[in-house]
């Protein structure tokens, strides 16, 4: 995990720095470019954010053993709600949020309130009904 940790992070800083120079050739005028780069960057960093808290968290895992085997990574990978409709909803409202960029703001708005909507009926979705804790 150490070496997707430094991949990452490599990657991030990479794109943040090309945005930023090539953010100064354009003389900040192309709005599509700069902020796709930007983007880039901070997901290479988020990435590698959260592949360092979890090795922080796991400790030394399958994959960083040069001996290790397939079946070292059996087990848990996680709790998931099951039958949850949540995500699908939530990628109806993603969709809404793109096409609203290209129709026409009122679709946008519609895209975010369904957004948030969804997100909060996930989040909560083990606070109450079956599978609440």
């Amino acid at each position: 995990m150490k070496t997707s940790v430094k991949l990452f992070a490599i990657i991030g800083v990479f794109f943040v720095v090309v945005a930023t120079v090539y953010g100064f050739w354009v003389r900040w005028s192309e709005w599509a470019g700069i902020p796709a780069l930007f983007a880039l960057g901070g997901l290479g960093i988020m990435i590698a954010i959260f592949l360092w808290l979890m090795d922080r968290k796991f400790g030394v895992g399958p994959d960083d053993d040069e001996h290790g085997e397939i079946a070292q990574y059996a087990g848990t990978y996680g709790s998931f709600a099951p039958w949850s409709w949540w995500p699908l909803g939530l990628a109806v409202a993603c969709a809404g949020l793109v096409l609203g960029l290209a129709l026409g703001w009122w679709i946008f708005i519609t895209g975010i309130g369904l957004g948030l909507f969804f997100i909060v009926g996930w989040v909560f979705e083990y606070s109450k009904g079956d599978h609440a804790h």
